[in-house]
C-alpha cells in the first residue's frame, strides 16, 4: 500500500516538473522572442545614428538640445519610467508598481538621441529596459499570477542582456545575480537561460545582428608573480569600478540640486560636454567607446583614456541623457588595462580582456556573470585569471554600484551589518561595526 501510494506521488511530482518545464520553455521563449527582436532593431538604430554623428560631426552641437527634448518626454510621459533599470529590479524585489509599457519606446528614442548627439553612455540600460517593459506586457496579456510576473521580468532582464551582447550564459546569469549581492534565485534559473537564449539566437539567427570579439592575445603561463600581478591590477579594476558609480551618482545629485528643472539640467550637461570635446581637442570619449576597445586590443591607448571615459560618460548620464552604463564600462576596464600592461609587464590584450570585464564586474556587483562572459567572449584558457579579476574587483568596489535599487543579500565583507531589504543607495546610512560576541565568564 505504500509503496504505491509512494508511485502515485512520484508520478504526481513528475507531471508538476513536466507542466513546469513546458510552461516556461513557452513563456520564456515568447520573452525572449520578443525581447530579441527589440534589441536588434535598437542595434540597427544604434549603428545608424552613429553613423550619422560620425559623417556630420556638427550634430554634437545638437546635444543639449536633444538632451533637453528627451527629459521633456520624460518629464511629460514618463512617470516612473523615470527610474530606469531600478523600477525593474525594484518589481522583482516586491514593488507594487506597474512597468509602464511606454518605457520601451521611451528609453529606445532617448538612448538614440544621446548616441546622435554624440553623449557618452551604452546601450544595456536600453536592453534591459526594454525587455522589463515587454514582459511586463506579455505577463498582463496573458494574466499571470505574481510570482510568475517576477520571473518574467527576470526573463526581460536576462534576453536583454543576453542578446544585446550576444552572451547567453552571461545574461542568464545577470538577471539573476543583479538583484542582490550574494544571492541568486535559482527558481528563474531555467526561465531566464531559455529568454537569454532565444533572445540571442532571435537576434544573431533571424535578424542577422553580429556581435563585436577581441583577441585576448597570448596568455601568460600560471606563477606567483603573474597572480600578484594580477591581483594588484584587479584591486585596481575594482577601485576604478568604484570610483565610476559614485561620480556618477555624485553628479546626478549635483546636476539636480543646481538645475531642479530637468529640460535644463540635460541642456547644460550637454553643453558641458562640447566645451570638454573643444578643450580636450578630440571626440574619443563620445559614443559608445567602441573604438577605444578595439584600440585596447589592438595597440596602444593614451594611458588616461579610462579617466577620459569615466568623466564623459558619468557628466553624460548625470545630465539625465538615456543609455546604458556597460559598453563604456568595458571601454574603461580596457583601456585600464591596456595602459597597466607597460608598468606590470603583462600582455597589453591579456590586460584588456581582464580589466573589460573586471570594471564591469565592480559596478554591477555580479562576479558569475562576468566570469561567464569572458568565457563567452575571449575563451576558456584564461579562466584562472578571469575568475581571479572578477572575484577580487567584486570585493574591492565595496558596497557601491550602477544600480541604487540593488540589495545587500550578503554582505561582502564580515565585519559589516546591513538590515535585510538594504539596498546600496541606503547601505552607507546604516553600515555599521559588527557587534562583538560576548564571551562567557
Amino acid at each position: 500500500m505504500m509503496k504505491k501510494r509512494f508511485e502515485q506521488i512520484n508520478q504526481w511530482s513528475y507531471a508538476m516538473l513536466s507542466g513546469y518545464l513546458i510552461k516556461w520553455i513557452f513563456l520564456g521563449s515568447l520573452a525572449g522572442l520578443l525581447i530579441g527582436s527589440a534589441s536588434a532593431f535598437f542595434l540597427y538604430s544604434l549603428d545608424y545614428v552613429t553613423s550619422l554623428r560620425v559623417d556630420n560631426p556638427w550634430l554634437l552641437l545638437l546635444l543639449p538640445i536633444g538632451g533637453a527634448f528627451v527629459s521633456f518626454l520624460y518629464y511629460k510621459y514618463g512617470k516612473s519610467s523615470t527610474k530606469g533599470n531600478n523600477l525593474i529590479i525594484e518589481q522583482i524585489h516586491g514593488g507594487n508598481e506597474s512597468i509602464p509599457f511606454r518605457m520601451a519606446p521611451l528609453v529606445l528614442i532617448g538612448t538614440l538621441i544621446t548616441h546622435l548627439f554624440g553623449g557618452s553612455a551604452g546601450r544595456e540600460g536600453t536592453a534591459v529596459q526594454m525587455g522589463g517593459s515587454l514582459s511586463e506586457g506579455l505577463g498582463k496579456l496573458l494574466r499571470v499570477k505574481p510570482l510568475d510576473r517576477k520571473i518574467l521580468l527576470i526573463c526581460g532582464i536576462s534576453g536583454g542582456f543576453g542578446s544585446i551582447f550576444g552572451t547567453p550564459l552571461a545574461g542568464t546569469l545577470f538577471g539573476l545575480e543583479v538583484l542582490a549581492i550574494g544571492l541568486i534565485s535559482h527558481q528563474a534559473l531555467l526561465p531566464a537561460f531559455v529568454a537569454s537564449v532565444v533572445g540571442n539566437i532571435t537576434a544573431t539567427s533571424l535578424w542577422g545582428v553580429t556581435h563585436l570579439h577581441y583577441p585576448i592575445g597570448e596568455i601568460p603561463a600560471l606563477s606567483l608573480i603573474v597572480l600578484l600581478k594580477v591581483i594588484l591590477v584587479s584591486i585596481l579594476f575594482g577601485l576604478t569600478s568604484r570610483l565610476f558609480s559614485e561620480l556618477t551618482h555624485a553628479l546626478k545629485r549635483w546636476y539636480s540640486y543646481f538645475f531642479a528643472n530637468p529640460m535644463i539640467k540635460s541642456a547644460v550637461g550637454g553643453v558641458i560636454i562640447i566645451g570638454l570635446v573643444y578643450l580636450l581637442g578630440t571626440r574619443d570619449y563620445l559614443g559608445l567607446g567602441i573604438p577605444l576597445i578595439e584600440e585596447s586590443f589592438a595597440g596602444d591607448v593614451s594611458p588616461f583614456a579610462f579617466l577620459g571615459k569615466i568623466i564623459f560618460t558619468s557628466l553624460t548620464l548625470g545630465a539625465g541623457f538615456q543609455g546604458g552604463e556597460v559598453t563604456p564600462l568595458f571601454a574603461i576596464g580596457s583601456t585600464l588595462g591596456n595602459a597597466l600592461s607597460g608598468w606590470v609587464g603583462l600582455y597589453a590584450p591579456f590586460l584588456a580582456a581582464l580589466g573589460f570585464i573586471a570594471v564591469f564586474c565592480g559596478a554591477t556587483n555580479t562576479p558569475i556573470a562576468c566570469f561567464i562572459m569572458g568565457i563567452e567572449l575571449f575563451g576558456g584558457e584564461g579562466a584562472v585569471y578571469m575568475f581571479m579579476a572578477c572575484v577580487i574587483s567584486y570585493l574591492f568596489s565595496g558596497h557601491t554600484g550602477i544600480y541604487t535599487s540593488q540589495e545587500i543579500g550578503t554582505s561582502k565583507h564580515p565585519w559589516l551589518l546591513f538590515p535585510q531589504g538594504t539596498t546600496l543607495a541606503g547601505a552607507k546610512a546604516v553600515t555599521k561595526k559588527k557587534p562583538k560576541q560576548k564571551t562567557s565568564e
